[in-house]
Formats: structure tokens, sequence, C-alpha cells
């Protein structure tokens, strides 16, 4: 009941389970549905064909090469930001359980 009512908070261990699922589950499970949605519907694939033309064509081999140093960079950048979250909110249940127990 204490779970319910917000007495008690959710375990640090369930937080853990919650990051990784984050961190590691959703961009796997994203990169597949974006290939599954190509490959399923022709539209989406004229589509994400002529982007990749259209960004491609214009761009010279060291713009390219920046644009996928961007990308890594950006999708780090995203994961040191979740991880930064959970520790966070990691820091904030222990303060909270120290306090309570004095």
């Amino acid at each position: 009941m204490d779970f319910l009512l917000f007495k008690q908070f959710i375990s640090i261990e369930a937080l853990i389970v919650f990051y990784y699922i984050g961190a590691v589950i959703f961009p796997v499970a994203i990169y597949f549905l974006a290939s599954y949605l190509v490959n399923k519907y022709i539209i989406v694939e004229q589509v994400v064909s002529k982007g990749k033309q259209a960004i491609w064509s214009e761009l010279n081999k060291n713009q390219r090469i920046k644009l996928i140093v961007l990308a890594v960079f950006v999708f780090l950048l995203g994961e040191l930001f979740w991880r930064m979250l959970f520790e966070f909110l990691i820091a904030y249940i222990q303060i909270r359980d120290a306090l309570m127990q004095a």
C-alpha cells in the first residue's frame, strides 16, 4: 500500500533496469522499426531513397564524413544525457532514504 501512496519509491534496481532498456534496447528497436517501415511501405522506401540521393549528391566526401561524425556525436550525447538523468534519479532516492533514516 505504501508503494501505491508514493510513501515508498521504486527501488534503485528498477531504475537501473529501465536505464538499460532505454540505453540499449530502444536504439536497437528504433533501428529495426525504421528498417521494417522502409521495407514494408513503398512510399517510405521511396522517400528515404530520394532523401538519401538528394543529401549525398550535394555533399562532398569531407562533408559526408562530418555528417556521420556529427550523427555519432549526437547519439553519444543522447546516451550521456540518459545516463546523467538516471544518476540524478538514483542520487535523489539515496538522499531521500538517508534523510528518512535520520
